[in-house]
């Protein structure tokens, strides 16, 4: 587990006066224009028609499926960094975390290390994972680089070419080689693309794009486009990279953008003022620094084509890379915290980068970012962790349960989301310095919209916004909610629905988040809410709407005001809290989860119906088959709503009760013990001063031939328990600089120490004993390590210690209606 996130007490240096809490506001917000009307046949994109009839499109402001607006989620997974024996496992636990659209990069350098021999076997076989995608019900985003970044040696581009020609520009030698790298990947999607059925939606060029010299520029974009279409990537949609001064051809691609809770590739060993991801935009569509490795003079082109293209994501950080210099640990709130913000600023397409993490597969050299083959940050040899929601070994993160909630919300109600244009407060945020203001928007469509509210910023503390309450102007009325001021706790953020449409009942507004929509069939709708810690539940309805209100939670009751019906007192929970009988049609049900279950929710198909599954383990969906998984716990629960038809069957011996409305089960799998033995082998050697270099003029990771100085210890797991699980993962506690483990001389994994677990699983451990080095940490290296993981060194000028290695065994259910 990392340890716990300490907010920090505010920097000086920012001048800022926060009082303890704001009383008794009424925040207010104009939404009574019009929303903005798309334009249509702005981009000049790619074949959108599949041979069943589907249709694809892009409009100025959104993508549309079918005619329908469109807010897909997207998620990073490096299938090159992956085993291809996991992948279908993984990419069905993307899509039972919400994901709709899996992007990955082709790092050019994986598939042809040496000129003219490419390899698309194993765990580069592109064609077999965008296969298992489709499978998994997952859209297909590829990112043809050819430089990617993606922390990859020279960004993607292998030695060969860097060696011997110009790159990144029109140059005939390296178009030559460029053309070649494409057809080979077209030929690997080759009947896979939408129009021919298959799931590729679309293609990413190049990279944080922003040269613009002779051969470069919007041109060079232009011929990597061509070169694409050439190779047979003919797709409904081709993007770029949007931040850091961009430069594209206007209308052939449309871009795409991110942010991240923190800048790993910063030169800074202190904490960072507070990052844009968490401020409302209202103005552009860039947040902050992403760490392009180019940097340009002038504005980009895609300041200046706001108007016309959607705003979308690919690089919204799920979670951070630990760089050598800077090593940046998040909590699930600084991750998750970020959605409500760009959705409020207008993103129409979430896009992580990463939510799965992975490792770099070992070639003719190591294939990681480094200072030493000239890149601008150092980077492990070999973990690409990423902290993300996914880890590397498939175990799910606490920030994916955080996650989630907003992935069902988008894609239930992203078709009602996306038209709606951003409302800017009457007082918004001076900069994202500024802590005292609140921080909230609002996004709507002729009376309809959804609020959103965020009172989190990573390491700064933030006021309580006190009795709060929204006063917003609608086209034909106002509204002024909730009736009773709420207090909007620190680290609080949300989305709430006004006028939100119920199949035929309006919902004046909810301090609850929608989180999903379930069709019954005869036996009606379920609305599912989420509530959010310390807020009180009001669901407000037109006054007539009353009388077709029964109540179902316990305490609640209906008051009279301002014209509506207002439904207090409701306690969140597994049980109904509201049902709505309207004459003729099907009923109308609410259920509104605590926060906690909120996160504990997922949604899949079991016994042919689409249902809630509530569990505090890890879960995701196989041809109709719920998966569980625990790591170190044999106890397994799940409930599900609606009931299944029958009792399911599973690998263990299932209990079953009520919960609520829910239907539980429980089941108790052995348990396993496996024990490992430690002895040290090698002392750790005194280590120099860390150097200050590079194209950054910061801390460089040591050289190879330090590693001579690292302490060492064998690890030893026993045959037997290793194959009774060999999902368990090695968990290896360590202070120093750089841990290293190997099976013999074959390093398996790296890491750098930052007070984040490091794991690893058995099952890639190989036969016979590891070997983990720890390369000493200086108690005066010049690097950036949060307070919460920095040692104690005492009067020591450095540590490399072990201070325990646990084996975690891994259990499984696997549970079939």
């Amino acid at each position: 587990m990392h340890p716990p996130i300490k907010k920090l007490p505010l920097l000086l240096s920012l001048a800022l006066s926060l009082p303890l809490s704001l009383h008794g506001e009424t925040l207010h917000i104009d939404a009574s224009a019009p929303a903005k009307t798309p334009l249509e046949n702005q981009l000049r994109m790619g074949t959108a028609v599949s041979p069943s009839g589907e249709r694809l499109g892009v409009n100025s402001q959104y993508l549309t499926r079918n005619g329908k607006p469109w807010m897909p989620v997207m998620g990073e997974f490096h299938y090159s960094r992956t085993p291809a024996a996991e992948w279908d496992g993984e990419l069905r636990k993307m899509k039972a975390a919400g994901i709709d659209v899996v992007a990955t990069y082709v790092m050019w350098n994986h598939h042809e290390e040496t000129e003219g021999k490419f390899d698309w076997k194993g765990q580069r076989d592109l064609r077999r994972f965008v296969q298992l995608a489709a499978k998994a019900g997952l859209d297909v985003m590829v990112r043809v680089g050819p430089w990617v970044h993606a922390e990859v040696r020279y960004g993607g581009i292998p030695d060969w070419v860097v060696n011997a020609m110009p790159t990144r520009r029109d140059d005939p030698q390296y178009l030559q080689r460029v053309e070649r790298l494409y057809t080979q990947i077209g030929q690997q999607l080759k009947g896979l693309l939408f129009k021919d059925g298959g799931r590729v939606i679309g293609v990413q060029i190049e990279n944080e794009y922003n040269n613009n010299g002779a051969g470069e520029g919007a041109g060079h974009i232009n011929t990597l486009k061509r070169l694409a279409v050439k190779a047979g990537m003919d797709v409904p949609l081709y993007t770029v990279t949007g931040w850091d001064q961009t430069v594209y051809p206007s209308g052939e691609v449309t871009p795409v953008f991110g942010g991240y809770p923190d800048e790993p590739w910063a030169t800074s060993t202190k904490e960072l003022k507070p990052k844009e991801t968490y401020a409302f935009r209202f103005d552009t569509r860039v947040s902050g620094d992403l760490g392009a490795q180019t940097r340009a003079a002038s504005r980009g082109t895609a300041e200046t084509d706001m108007a016309t293209t959607p705003f979308l994501g690919a690089e919204y950080g799920a979670g951070l890379p630990f760089m050598y210099r800077r090593r940046t640990v998040v909590s699930p709130d600084d991750i998750a915290s970020m959605l409500p913000v760009q959705l409020g600023s207008g993103v129409n397409l979430v896009g992580y980068y990463m939510f799965h993490g992975g490792r770099n597969p070992m070639g003719l050299t190591s294939l990681e970012e480094s200072t030493l083959s000239g890149g601008y940050n150092d980077t492990p040899m070999i973990s690409y962790d990423f902290q993300a929601p996914l880890g590397p070994d498939g175990q799910a993160r606490p920030v994916l349960s955080y996650l989630r909630p907003f992935h069902l919300f988008m894609r239930d109600f992203g078709e009602r989301l996306a038209p709606m244009t951003v409302r800017k407060p009457d007082v918004a945020p001076a900069s994202p310095e500024d802590l005292t203001t609140p921080r909230f928007s609002l996004r709507s469509k002729d009376s309809s919209a959804f609020l959103f509210v965020n009172n989190h910023v990573r390491q700064y503390p933030m006021p309580a916004q006190k009795d709060v309450r929204f006063a917003v102007k609608l086209p034909g009325e106002s509204l002024t909610f909730p009736r009773k001021g709420v207090d909007v706790a620190d680290g609080s953020y949300f989305i709430w629905p006004v006028n939100m449409d119920l199949d035929g009942t309006r919902l004046s507004y909810a301090t609850a988040q929608p989180i999903a929509r379930l069709d019954n069939g005869k036996a009606g709708i379920t609305y599912v809410f989420g509530a959010a810690a310390g807020i009180p539940v009001e669901l407000a309805f037109d006054a007539g709407a009353a009388a077709s209100l029964q109540l179902l939670s316990s305490g609640a009751k209906v008051v009279q005001a301002d014209g509506k019906a207002i439904v207090e007192g409701i306690v969140p929970g597994t049980g109904v809290a509201l049902s709505i009988q309207r004459p003729g049609a099907r009923p109308v049900t609410l259920l509104v989860l605590t926060a906690q279950q909120a996160r504990e929710v997922s949604v899949g198909e079991l016994a042919g119906q689409r249902r809630l599954v509530l569990t505090a383990q890890q879960s995701w969906f196989n041809d109709g088959k719920l998966e569980l998984r625990a790591d170190g716990n044999p106890d397994l629960a799940f409930a599900v709503y609606p009931a299944l038809p029958g009792k399911p069957k599973a690998n263990a011996a299932l209990t079953e009760s009520l919960d609520g409305v829910f239907q539980s089960f429980a089941a108790k799998l052995p348990a396993q013990k496996i024990e490992a033995t430690i002895t040290q082998v090698r002392a750790a050697r005194a280590v120099r001063a860390v150097t200050i270099g590079g194209l950054a003029n910061a801390a460089l990771q040591p050289m190879p031939e330090a590693f001579g100085a690292a302490a060492a210890w064998t690890i030893t797991i026993p045959e037997a328990q290793r194959k009774a699980n060999p999902e368990a993962l090695i968990e290896l506690d360590f202070v120093g600089d750089i841990g290293r483990l190997f099976n013999g001389t074959r390093m398996l994994d790296d890491w750098y120490y930052s007070g984040y677990g490091w794991k690893y699983p058995v099952r890639h451990a190989g036969q016979g004993p590891l070997t983990l080095s720890v390369l000493p940490l200086r108690a005066d290296a010049p690097i950036y390590l949060p307070k919460e993981g920095r040692p104690d060194f005492g009067a020591n000028k450095q540590l490399a210690q072990l201070r325990g290695v646990k084996v975690t065994p891994v259990y499984r259910l696997s549970v079939r209606p």
